[in-house]
């Protein structure tokens, strides 16, 4: 795995419009789905320049240099860890034993942090049984139980998504969620990721809603010298990812990424749409899509888990991203989120820059929430 640190843009990348072959009879696949003319936004130049271009964009950065991955996170979460490292300071402040009083106010942190009533619940009983135990003689004790706990919530939940070096192409990650999470974001820096690992990539603009999520998606591709399938505003999205599919397999594309609509949701019509994307999806592939990703709001704290709970019921997800926890002081959402659906977080979002979406590591995720380095 690579982090990226974002150069200046290499100039002279240019797009143009094709329109890319039919493929398989879409009456076939899509059903009821009327079929439109797909678009191809692709990067000019040969295969070469492409690299050349993303070299120029993004530089490798070993996973080993972790004092500037900490730094980062440390830096991204810093409202986490004003909310709930500084308050459990407050608690132990001038306190050279701990008692029953000190773990209540520590249980009312936690939770104003999203960590959830599960977590919270398992992780003061425990602290509770050391303090009968004499093992919390003081606040240092307290900081050890507590990061040790807390990181053993969250270690089998810790699963970056890598593919395998010689899986079946292409292999398809079908990313959802509501608007404003940065899902079309995060594709973006997937593909540039996917991209310097010298893997070939094709985009399918899926959220057919809204005019600028495809000029979005576009700009990402431009930018990472690849190419991305859409149609008109207004078109039927699973006639987008089944255009996209088919150019993938005919091509021999390592990856698609499709991008889908935001919905919320309670939306029950757009849901059912998103259903039959992935439906589409299957009959093109029965494998498709070997991962259903939702990208999710870490802002929207426990609304983000009735948010989740509604789309692995509706699709079943595989995976999770949680995007902008540099903006809220509840980054305990994370705990609440393994918690309930059991699901793999892939990556997390502490900022704007391409190097901010990280492999999710427990142990210097807790760290820096709580503002202790081990």
């Amino acid at each position: 795995m690579f982090f990226f640190r974002r150069k200046r843009p290499a100039e002279g990348v240019s797009t143009d419009t094709t329109t890319p072959g039919s493929g398989p009879d879409a009456s076939q696949a899509l059903a009821d789905t009327a079929a439109t003319p797909a678009t191809e936004s692709a990067p000019s130049g040969p295969e070469t320049r492409a690299a050349e271009t993303l070299a120029a964009q993004v530089e490798a950065e070993p996973v080993g240099s972790r004092s500037g991955f900490f730094g980062r996170l440390k830096a991204g979460i810093a409202r986490t860890r004003e909310a709930l490292g500084e308050g459990i300071a407050r608690i132990v402040s001038g306190r050279k034993r701990l008692d029953a009083e000190s773990l209540e106010d520590l249980e009312a942190l936690l939770l104003g942090a999203d960590v959830g009533l599960e977590t919270t619940s398992s992780v003061i009983a425990e602290l509770t049984n050391r303090l009968k135990r004499n093992e919390l003689q003081d606040p240092e004790a307290l900081y050890r139980g507590l990061a040790d706990l807390l990181t053993a919530r969250l270690v089998g939940y810790a699963e970056p998504l890598e593919l395998p070096e010689h899986s079946d192409r292409p292999f398809v990650i079908l990313t959802i969620g509501v608007n404003g999470a940065g899902k079309t974001t995060t594709i973006g820096k997937l593909a540039a990721h996917y991209r310097a690992a010298g893997r070939s990539v094709l985009l399918a603009a899926g959220d057919t809603f809204r005019a600028a999520a495809v000029q979005q998606l576009q700009a990402w591709g431009e930018r990472n010298a690849v190419p991305v399938i859409a149609q008109p505003q207004g078109a039927d999205p699973a006639s987008v990812v089944h255009d996209a599919l088919s150019a993938a397999q005919a091509r021999n594309i390592d990856i698609l990424i499709a991008d889908t609509a935001g919905r919320l949701h309670t939306q029950s019509n757009l849901m059912d749409e998103l259903k039959k994307v992935k439906r589409v999806l299957g009959k093109l592939d029965p494998r498709a899509p070997h991962e259903t990703l939702l990208v999710i709001d870490g802002t929207a704290g426990q609304n983000a888990l009735a948010q989740a709970l509604k789309f692995h019921e509706a699709v079943g997800l595989s995976g999770m991203v949680v995007t902008k926890l540099d903006g809220t002081a509840r980054g305990g959402i994370v705990f609440a989120l393994v918690d309930r659906l059991k699901l793999p977080i892939r990556y997390i979002g502490v900022g704007e820059a391409l190097e901010d979406l990280r492999p999710f590591e427990p142990a210097a995720y807790v760290e820096a929430m709580l503002g202790r380095t081990s």
